[in-house]
């Protein structure tokens, strides 16, 4: 999804308390738009025949009279799906449908955000200057064009993502952050990845960005060079 596109989603679940907790995280999440709440899979079929095509669905699998999965397997043409349940039995079946992700429940708003940024990455447009990222620091979310990220930086169990703005502190391991990274970032040290895009100069085991001075590993030093066709 581009960053002038939002994803449409609908919410498809039988018990009131899972409604309002996901209605409650889309609402904190700026990139999604609630179409409506379906109470069943007759429910979602209706809304699906009348209006417009969705982008996501967040789908319960264990629904009286028809499951989840039955009802996405019906489908033409589905929409991209995230699978929510109370019973992980269910894990293996919903990914046989290529689905996003699979929430548990009762589901945190970190692993839903987690499930979010998955459907932005999963397109065909990776590294589109226009695609961007959902990052929460504390309980503040930003959104960041990856084009607009100068470097990023390992912080224990956080990630220190470096704009010429701003610098925001997420919570994840470095080695997971950037395995989603568009193509044009590399990394250069076990605690560093940069935007091939900002850098400005490479003197010794040290590339400059601005005014950082960010080092190269000694076992990244020729994967730089290579890159950089030096």
């Amino acid at each position: 999804m581009t960053s002038h596109k939002s994803i449409s989603c609908l919410i498809i679940d039988d018990e009131p308390s899972s409604q309002k907790v996901l209605q409650h995280f889309i609402a904190q999440t700026p990139v999604l738009d609630l179409k409506t709440t379906c109470n069943n899979a007759m429910e979602a079929f209706k809304y699906l025949q009348l209006n417009d095509k969705v982008d996501l669905l967040f789908l319960d699998i264990n629904m009286p009279k028809q499951s989840g999965l039955d009802f996405y397997k019906s489908l033409q043409n589905p929409p991209s799906v995230i699978f929510t349940t109370a019973y992980p039995q269910y894990a293996v079946d919903g990914f046989e449908v290529n689905a996003i992700d699979y929430l548990l429940k009762p589901i945190a708003y970190e692993r839903f955000l987690t499930a979010v940024n998955k459907v932005l990455h999963n397109n065909d447009n990776i590294g589109n200057d226009d695609e961007f990222i959902i990052l929460k620091e504390n309980k503040a979310l930003h959104k960041i064009r990856f084009e607009d990220i100068q470097y990023l930086e390992a912080f224990g169990d956080y990630v220190k993502v470096h704009t010429k703005q701003k610098t925001i502190i997420t919570h994840s391991t470095f080695s997971k952050f950037i395995e989603n990274l568009p193509h044009y970032f590399l990394r250069i040290h076990k605690s560093f990845s940069i935007n091939l895009k900002k850098l400005n100069h490479l003197s010794g085991n040290q590339i400059s960005i601005d005014d950082h001075k960010i080092p190269i590993g000694q076992t990244y030093k020729q994967t730089v060079l290579k890159a950089l066709n030096l």
